[in-house]
């Protein structure tokens, strides 16, 4: 087994942000066992009366007058969501299913924010440790293994909250899933022999190609090395005759009847659920409460910035998890996980430092966290551009009391009446001037671990003795 070192703030009452005046505690928990890829982790609701329970109703529509009431909790990376989440399941007797597209994977702890052994056994968490990184997962695949948590928890009479950050995964669960067709294992077969050499080969506008003159032209905007999308596209033209854009996809009738009734009102005014029949939500299959957790962007990307140098601030977290993902033939860039901000860079970084037979300056070692650090901000922004197009999501402020945002969201969960977020909790969806908007134009990280060169001595020492392949 191999020991790592988890590093974790000391929180005062606000939601998502650390307390600078006090040192953060660390201690010392085992790593999650890693198997095989073929050894998929059940989640907690893997009864044979469960599995053929929800295999059926993730599939039909809710048609009960009241429907069952399901809780999202997302926002962008270092908000809070975790902390947030498991406090609701704490207080409402519920159940955590993660909506983050890394968090499947078994190994990848530190990196991912996993939550901690002690949290997962005080509150059960689904989906979390059930793939191997070599392995990719979809939001297809989330959707189906997300819907029957949900319905299981539902079942054990249960609340469920979905918690995470990873926008698609969320949008396709809560709207539903574009009706495409399944590949026969024939046309599976078929299109996995067409690109498994150019795959091997690493020729990925060869096989872009391919798929363009199969019939579809939008796969030239798949992301490089995205070869799970890459084969789903060919596996859908070879089954249906059609692109994957011929299919509809649920969220698009949704949204376009949301904007026709709000052409008048401003994104603020309509956002998430403020009032009933604001959103065409009556087709949904749940009774959706929606949150978004959030914090002033400057606040935010500190908190980011910190959060990224705990990773790295003992080198059994991060940077040991990168390291066995080359160990086990794994490059960045390759797949779903090795594509996953901070492992890529890791990965990068550690690459580089083999090849030098295991040695790093700390000039290259401070451009690594500068790297890491400035894609954790980048892809926070993502996340906020993406969920302010979501109004379903009523949007709350991470930097108010932690007892305040946790009783809204208790009591709007036990009275519809009460889903009007208090004018103190809400968060501003766009900047609120050009003082903010200049300060984040200027804006550069202030490391307060990693400041001199003998902070990042014990990596260095590390990576002498680990890196040298």
């Amino acid at each position: 087994m191999i020991q790592r070192l988890d590093v974790l703030p000391l929180m005062n009452g606000v939601i998502g942000l650390p307390s600078w005046s006090t040192r953060f505690m660390s201690k010392m928990r085992m790593k999650s066992p890693v198997l095989s890829p073929t050894e998929r982790i059940p989640t907690y609701c893997s009864t044979s009366h469960c599995d053929t329970l929800t295999s059926t109703l993730s599939s039909v529509p809710n048609t009960k007058k009241t429907k069952d009431k399901v809780i999202v909790v997302s926002g962008p990376t270092g908000a809070g969501k975790s902390r947030l989440a498991l406090e609701l399941a704490k207080r409402l007797n519920g159940e955590i299913v993660s909506a983050d597209s890394v968090q499947v994977y078994r190994g990848l702890d530190i990196g991912s924010a996993k939550p901690s052994i002690e949290e997962r056994a005080e509150v059960p968490h689904h989906l979390l440790d059930i793939l191997h990184p070599s392995e990719d997962y979809s939001a297809g695949q989330f959707f189906e293994d997300a819907r029957k948590a949900t319905n299981c928890i539902i079942e054990k009479g249960l609340v469920p909250i979905i918690a995470g950050g990873t926008g698609l995964y969320l949008r396709w669960y809560i709207y539903g899933k574009p009706d495409v067709p399944k590949a026969s294992l024939e046309i599976t077969n078929e299109v996995w022999s067409e690109l498994v050499d150019l795959q091997k080969k690493g020729n990925w506008d060869a096989a872009v190609e391919l798929v363009v003159k199969a019939g579809d032209p939008k796969a030239f905007n798949v992301p490089a090395n995205d070869w799970y999308r890459l084969r789903r596209s060919l596996e859908i033209i070879r089954s249906s005759g059609s692109p994957p854009s011929a299919f509809s996809v649920p969220y698009d009738s949704f949204r376009g009847q949301a904007e026709s009734k709000s052409a008048d009102r401003s994104t603020d005014q309509i956002s998430a659920v403020n009032g009933p029949g604001e959103l065409p939500t009556k087709e949904l299959d749940y009774d959706f409460i929606c949150i978004f957790l959030s914090s002033p962007r400057i606040d935010l990307y500190r908190s980011i910035d910190l959060r990224c140098e705990e990773m790295l601030m003992e080198p059994e977290g991060l940077l040991t998890e990168a390291s066995w993902l080359l160990d086990i033939g794994l490059r960045p860039n390759m797949n779903s996980a090795t594509r996953a901000i901070g492992y890529r860079q890791a990965m990068e970084y550690l690459q580089s430092c083999r090849i030098k037979g295991g040695r790093s300056s700390p000039e290259e070692f401070y451009a690594f966290l500068s790297e890491f650090q400035k894609a954790s901000r980048n892809f926070a922004k993502r996340q906020m551009t993406w969920f302010r197009n979501e109004l379903i999501y009523q949007w709350i402020d991470a930097s108010q009391p932690f007892d305040k945002v946790v009783e809204f969201i208790c009591n709007a969960y036990c009275d519809r009446n009460e889903r009007v977020v208090p004018e103190p909790l809400k968060m501003k969806k766009e900047s609120t001037g050009r003082q903010e908007s200049n300060e984040l134009k200027s804006y550069r990280a202030k490391n307060k671990l990693f400041i001199s060169d003998e902070d990042c001595g014990r990596v260095l020492s590390w990576i002498r003795r680990t890196q040298r392949k």
